[in-house]
Order: structure tokens, then C-alpha cells, then sequence
């Protein structure tokens, strides 16, 4: 009989449950291995806090996505306006070069599509359609032109370019082809990928990021003709995990890009524009990712996760200082109100996982909170995947939220009943709503169980956009209803996110009623043979 307090860590037996035939994974056109890979390190995600910024053309305010909808904010200001917002989550906007307008990626209708909003009306236009996964557009410095990526052409990702006219896209053209390569590639395609386009400052090439003629990762990085069929040739090559995102400073000498090398967090590079010696210019143990060179070349935004979320991070350039700009107030589109979740566990405040949906099936989470997702849903059920987030106090949060219809859904793991409750938010107001969460069967006292709850794979720090740590780590597994949490070190390419937390030893931070320990599973050798 297993019981608490006892000195070596036990693994239970894993529950299996039924796996509904109507699930299906998320974007399954998208046909590529692993798509934990593509998903979590690649594709945008719905974050509280930032995750991709864009400049005016006057360099004096930004455009970003954050908590499913763009954002626009003067940089000497702390208030940020909404400017989009609708049935689906916007990611990735890039301001055209005449201050007109934005484009940017709506993720809606089991696609990501292509839209453009118009700053002076406010209105958006769809630009693509046919329920690929389109991303990452990119004007033209003439504001005539578009490239982006696409899995249209055989749900692989490839760069197209398009003309942009009248508000719709015309000339549609891929630009690189599809080559199936003979290497062994683990982890990753036969075919060569293309991601993260950006043009030369002359508007006649195009950088992206390929895995061509290389085994792992994401690959390096090439310069080509912006012309179907142009030879590419690689002008530098090291891994940087799906996240270097090139852009090239206003004078076209020289290029910004995230990348691990030398560490285990993506930090900020300058590079010649065609190759040779990069040099970094930030530093620290956490991620820089997603920069942007602004276009009077005195500032580098980009979206950090120092503190564990994502945030906004200008650095001057020459010079080096660097400022996460405040956020202290923003005006929505449309009414709102909040809403106030209290949970407890045998009359106790208690961690718990949580998903606030309005009638629309939309997700919102507190302005502080990591949003997190599942990997597959069923469509008859909801359009969206599950959101959920772990408030970062025992006893829940209070989540701004349109007004009108709200659902909020409350778990903690298998052993104890998922709970729901549905409530009208009227404009202005709060509604308070208390959620008790109650063991499926615990006649015997919880001491007496045959069982404990736990994950025996977990990695801590790998994928996605924050930065975990044990303490944070132990309210997760709290949250969840676990007991034991089992956190394997592993290498992605050359990264060891980890490593520094490796231990036999039971982690600190644990108490007597969840624990944390730290394991290994390395993908190579070196390291000895992978185990828990």
C-alpha cells in the first residue's frame, strides 16, 4: 500500500481513459511529425501578455498581439487601445510601410487566414481563405507586397508572396519549392521546410529560415530572389528551434535574430546581412524572442519572458538599455465586466485549473495568467480548443470578460469531479462565483488510497513561450491534483533547459503533500541511458 511521506518516490499506474472518436488534433492539415514541435515552438499561441510587436512606420508606436487581439500603443505612453477583436484570436500583425493599415493572422474556423484592418475605419478583411495555416506576413518596404507562409501547397510550411491591391490579395505565387531530402531526420520531415520570411530592405530578396541539407531543427538561414523559382543559397547556418525570426536594421547592413547559441535561452544576435560573425546583444537566463528593428533604427522591440510571462522589451541600439514599457490601462472594444472565481477544497483556498469562455466559445484569463491549451478537441463541441490557466493564487482570480453569457469550468486532476457553472456579467459589474471541489470517492480517507495522482514526464522548461521554475512548477501539479510530478531534463538540439535543476535528490521546494523531483531524458549518449 502506498502512502505518503515515504522517502523514494513511487510511480502509479497511469488511468487510461476512452479516447472519443470526434477528438481530433488541433490544425490536422498541417502534415508534418510531431506536432508538438511545430505547435508549441512555431505556431502563435494565445498568451495574456504579448507575443509579437510590429512598428509604426514613424517609429513612434507599436501594433502586438496579446490575450487573442491586436493592441496598439504609443512607446511613451502606458495606455494601449484595442484594435481588433471578434470570434477568433489575431496574432502577428506587421503595419504596412503607409501607416494604413495592419495585416496580421486570425486564428478562426480551424485555420489561421490571412486578414487586413483598415486603422482609420477599423474594420478587417479576410485576405486568405481555403482553411490552410497561413503566418507570419510581412510587408514589402514599398507596401505593395507580401510575403507570408503556408502549408497550401501540400500542408507543409512554404513562403509565398503575393500583391496586395484594393484590400485583396492577387499574384499569389510560391516562391520556394519542395524538395524531399535524403536525410535522416529523426524528429523532423523528409521534406525541406521554409519559415519566418522577411525582404531585404531593397524589396528584391527575401531571407527565411530553412532546414535544408541539415538533420535536425529548424535548419539556417537563406537569401533568395523574391521570384518562384529563384536559387536560394545559405548564407549561416545554426539551430535556433523554430524562433530566429530575422529582421533586417532600417539601413539593410545588418540583421536581428533570436538564437540559443552558447546557452540554453534564446537570446538577441546581430548579424552581417549576408553571414559571417554574429554578435550577441542581450544576455540572461531566460528567452528574446520575436525581434523587431524599428524603422529609425534607434530601438529593438522584442517580447521577453525574464519574469516567467511574456512582456514587451524595447532596447536601444547602439547603447543597450532596455525598458519592458508599462501596461497600466487599456480600451477595450465593446462593454465589459469581471468576474470573480473563489475555489476551495475541504473548506480551504486551493489551486485548481480554470477556463472562462464567453457564448462564443472565446477564452479570456487574467491579465497576469499563462494561458495554456490542449492538443485536440471536438469540433461538435466547441470551435476552440480547451484554454485554461493556474491563478498564481490559492483560491482563484477575477478574469475581465465581455459582458453578457459566461461559462467558468473548474477541475483538479481525475480524482475529483470537473465543475461548471454559467453566469450573465452585466457592464461595470463583478459576479462573484464559488466553486467547491469534492474527491469522486473518498469514503476511505485519503490515507488509506491505493493510489496517488502523478506525472511521470514532465519537462518544466522546453517548449512554449514562459519560463517555468520549481516553485511555480509545484502550484501547476497542486492545480492538477497531482502528487508526485516527475520533471525529465532533456536536450532539444544543443539545448539543455534544465540542467541546472538536476538532482537525485527530492527538489527543495517540495512539502509533505507534493513533491517534485527531476529526472532525465536526454536524446543523445553523451548523457548516459534516458530514464525517470
Amino acid at each position: 500500500m502506498f502512502k505518503r511521506g515515504l522517502p523514494l518516490l513511487i510511480a502509479l499506474a497511469a488511468a487510461v481513459l476512452p479516447v472519443c472518436a470526434q477528438r481530433k488534433p488541433v490544425l490536422p492539415q498541417i502534415d508534418l511529425p510531431h506536432p508538438y514541435y511545430f505547435r508549441e515552438m512555431y505556431l502563435p499561441q494565445l498568451t495574456s501578455g504579448p507575443s509579437s510587436v510590429a512598428w509604426s512606420p514613424d517609429s513612434k508606436e507599436v501594433v502586438y498581439s496579446m490575450a487573442g487581439s491586436l493592441w496598439r500603443q504609443k512607446i511613451d505612453s502606458t495606455e494601449a487601445q484595442q484594435i481588433t477583436g471578434g470570434a477568433g484570436y489575431d496574432y502577428q500583425p506587421d503595419w504596412s510601410p503607409d501607416g494604413k493599415s495592419v495585416i496580421y493572422v486570425s486564428y478562426q474556423k480551424d485555420a489561421m487566414e490571412l486578414w487586413l484592418l483598415d486603422l482609420d475605419s477599423g474594420k478587417s478583411q479576410q485576405l486568405t481563405s481555403g482553411g490552410a495555416v497561413n503566418l507570419e506576413p510581412r510587408w514589402s518596404p514599398g507596401g505593395k507586397r507580401i510575403v507570408f507562409v503556408s502549408t497550401f501547397y501540400n500542408k507543409r510550411f512554404h513562403v509565398f508572396r503575393a500583391d496586395v491591391n484594393d484590400g485583396k490579395l492577387e499574384k499569389v505565387a510560391r516562391l520556394t519549392g519542395e524538395t524531399k531530402s535524403d536525410l535522416p531526420r529523426y524528429y523532423y520531415s523528409q521534406f525541406d521546410t521554409e519559415i519566418s520570411p522577411v525582404w531585404t530592405r531593397d524589396g528584391q530578396e527575401i531571407l527565411f529560415v530553412s532546414n535544408r541539407g541539415h538533420i535536425h531543427g529548424t535548419g539556417g538561414f537563406w537569401r533568395m530572389r523574391a521570384e518562384p523559382g529563384a536559387e536560394a543559397r545559405e548564407i549561416h547556418y545554426e539551430e535556433t528551434n523554430w524562433k530566429a525570426r530575422p529582421d533586417f536594421s532600417p539601413d539593410g547592413s545588418r540583421m536581428v535574430y533570436s538564437s540559443y547559441l552558447g546557452g540554453q535561452w534564446h537570446q538577441l544576435w546581430v548579424m552581417p546581412a549576408n553571414g559571417g560573425d554574429a554578435f550577441p546583444i542581450s544576455y540572461g537566463e531566460w528567452d528574446e524572442t520575436n525581434a523587431r528593428w524599428s524603422p529609425d533604427g534607434r530601438t529593438i522591440a522584442s517580447i521577453s519572458n525574464q519574469y516567467g510571462n511574456t512582456a514587451l522589451r524595447f532596447r536601444t541600439i547602439p547603447g543597450g538599455r532596455t525598458w519592458d514599457p508599462a501596461i497600466s490601462g487599456g480600451m477595450h472594444l465593446g462593454p465589459y465586466g469581471r468576474v470573480a472565481i473563489h475555489v476551495t477544497r475541504g473548506g480551504l483556498a486551493a489551486f485548481a485549473r480554470i477556463s472562462v469562455v464567453d457564448r462564443e466559445g472565446r477564452f479570456y484569463g487574467p491579465e497576469d495568467a499563462w494561458i495554456h491549451a490542449d492538443d485536440g478537441y471536438d469540433r461538435s463541441e466547441s470551435p476552440f480548443e480547451a484554454h485554461y490557466f493556474y491563478p498564481h493564487q490559492k483560491g482563484g482570480c477575477t478574469v475581465l470578460v465581455p459582458a453578457g453569457q459566461i461559462t467558468v469550468e473548474v477541475m483538479q486532476g481525475f480524482g475529483s469531479r470537473p465543475l461548471q457553472k454559467t453566469v450573465e456579467v452585466p457592464e461595470g459589474k463583478t459576479v462573484r462565483t464559488e466553486f467547491s471541489i469534492v474527491p469522486l470517492d473518498d469514503s476511505q480517507g485519503k490515507d488509506r488510497r491505493l493510489w496517488i495522482g502523478g506525472d511521470l514526464h514532465v519537462h518544466m522548461n522546453y517548449g512554449g513561450v514562459y519560463r517555468n521554475d520549481p516553485s511555480r512548477l509545484l502550484d501547476q501539479e497542486e492545480a492538477e491534483g497531482l502528487e508526485v510530478a516527475n520533471n525529465l531534463i532533456v536536450n532539444k538540439e544543443q539545448r539543455f533547459p534544465d540542467i541546472a535543476y538536476n538532482t537525485p535528490q527530492l527538489n527543495t521546494i517540495s512539502d509533505r503533500d507534493v513533491l517534485l523531483v527531476h529526472g532525465q531524458e536526454f536524446h543523445t549518449s553523451y548523457w548516459g541511458i534516458e530514464g525517470c
